[in-house]
């Protein structure tokens, strides 16, 4: 079963641009190459100093050993005192695994390559006990057909990077151009009937970074 991690970093003000440079430069080939899937990085639109990234494996065996072997290895401890200066908080993290099709397979741009560009990604996380996953309006609401995930039935074995513990659904859609993302939004807050049965809601409107590869 496919594991996605979604983590959510509060940085230190004004230095978003600083991790997501060196994370392009030094942190994406190093993960992929011991078995981790960088699937994208991400600017929140509404928060300055917030960095958003999905990373995912193949199952929790190859999760725990592409962890320990990164973390554990020389690449991180090269880069590690450089990233945490940016960083206040990293334990925003929900461990999902997806509902149906996961995230699709995109190139990525090479180092200092790559452009923001104008696309989007809406995630819609919803937090609470026996949420349905894919509501059946979720299509209708976003405009595009989203991935959808929930919290993985697994325990966190690598205690070193905390998830929180609560059941969650997460619903992931692409968008050409923040208009396109901000009438999902609109019709989003239009219908709140999504939200029933969850006991907190955050909408991520997130522009991907240079060599995001979801877009």
């Amino acid at each position: 079963m496919t594991i996605l991690e979604l983590r959510q970093y509060t940085l230190h003000p004004g230095r978003r641009d600083e991790l997501i440079e060196l994370f392009e430069r030094e942190l994406v080939e190093s993960q992929e190459e011991l078995g981790a899937r960088i699937v994208g990085t991400f600017r929140d639109l509404a928060d300055p100093d917030r960095f958003v990234w999905i990373r995912e494996f193949a199952d929790m065996t190859t999760r725990l050993a592409a962890l320990s072997g990164f973390y554990g290895g020389p690449v991180w401890k090269q880069h590690r005192d450089a990233a945490n200066a940016t960083m206040i908080d990293f334990d925003d993290v929900l461990l999902l695994e997806p509902v149906g099709a996961g995230f699709p397979h995109a190139p990525r741009a090479a180092v200092a390559a790559g452009a923001p560009g104008s696309s989007r990604v809406l995630a819609v996380v919803r937090t609470g006990e026996g949420l349905e996953p894919a509501a059946p309006d979720a299509e209708r609401l976003l405009g595009a057909r989203p991935v959808v995930a929930r919290t993985a039935p697994f325990p966190n074995d690598f205690g070193a990077l905390p998830v929180r513990d609560e059941q969650a659904v997460v619903w992931f859609a692409s968008y050409p151009d923040s208009e396109a993302a901000r009438s999902a939004r609109e019709r989003l807050d239009a219908d709140p009937g999504w939200q029933t049965g969850a006991t907190a809601v955050q909408l991520l409107e997130l522009e991907p970074t240079p060599r995001s590869a979801l877009r």
